[in-house]
């Protein structure tokens, strides 16, 4: 069965604008939910985003899930409804833990932080992407799917749906949804995963599912209102700069202390205990 996975999410994209805009009208006149400023940059980061992850895709993902799937023992048959649970469910399994290494490897924290660096929480703040995901490593998390034989295509189109469904999560204007909060990510999860209060930090890496949060011991359930943003603030609206300034802080750390642990140590590592110490319970840098 071929699919086209860009055709499809290329297809959403009219609902989210249109969700977005509904919601910019539901805040009009009741609370500064969105700023021009703010939305705009949220746009270009996520054009930005869009064209290098269509570039690196058609030049390399592909081939190297391609690669892998024919080497692999291919014990999957696709398409069959037994195989599309798999799918759904080993993909979000993986999605967790490459959000949960986004959040613990600086590596792959100067690409997340991106998403993470608005101080406001509505719809366009699901644009704000890096362009320096595939650098980062994204696509690797999901090779064992296209290993274990789904092929490439579908994996693709999973890990595609995962992240459209992210999308409506990113609001303030949806309150606790009862027993759906017990299985799913919900905008009350998420919206605890983008607070920089301590409780809040690393926690709720779910992408479809909250279960694995609840399994792995990562789950924390909103309570006080999240206060959005980083613990050390980008303030800027230039999307090069929110793009690239992580990368430049660990590089020039690395440089600056002869130490490449800062590549792949946890983001307040080097900002609190540049010699390498981690406080027990340290609170991260992450959120």
């Amino acid at each position: 069965m071929a699919i086209d996975p860009g055709l499809i999410l290329l297809a959403l994209a009219p609902i989210f604008v249109l969700t977005i805009a509904i919601e910019a009208w539901y805040w009009h006149g009741k609370r500064a939910m969105y700023t021009w400023r703010d939305t705009l940059s949220n746009a270009a980061l996520a054009l930005m985003h869009q064209a290098s992850d269509a570039l690196f895709l058609w030049a390399f993902v592909k081939t190297a899930y391609l690669w892998v799937y024919q080497h692999g023992p291919q014990w999957v048959a696709m398409p069959n409804p037994w195989g599309v649970v798999c799918l759904f469910i080993l993909q979000d399994f993986l999605y967790y833990w490459f959000h949960r290494a986004s959040h613990r490897i600086r590596w792959m924290w100067a690409s997340h932080v991106v998403h993470h660096s608005s101080e406001r929480m509505n719809f366009s703040t699901a644009f704000r992407q890096s362009l320096t995901y595939p650098l980062s490593g994204m696509w690797l998390f999901w090779l064992p799917l296209a290993w274990v034989g789904f092929p490439p295509e579908w994996v693709i189109l999973a890990v595609g749906l995962s992240l459209a469904y992210q999308f409506f999560v990113h609001t303030q204007a949806v309150g606790k949804l009862g027993w759906v909060e017990w299985i799913f990510n919900t905008p009350s999860h998420h919206r605890a995963h983008h607070g920089r209060n301590p409780q809040y930090i690393d926690k709720n890496y779910a992408g479809v599912l909250i279960i694995w949060d609840r399994l792995f011991g990562t789950f924390e359930a909103e309570v006080a209102p999240p206060d959005y943003g980083i613990i050390r603030p980008i303030h800027s609206h230039n999307p090069l700069l929110l793009t690239f300034h992580e990368w430049r802080d660990m590089l020039q750390a690395a440089w600056q202390y002869h130490d490449l642990r800062f590549l792949w140590k946890p983001p307040e590592w080097s900002r609190d205990q540049p010699n390498g110490q981690i406080p027990p319970k340290q609170a991260s840098d992450v959120i």
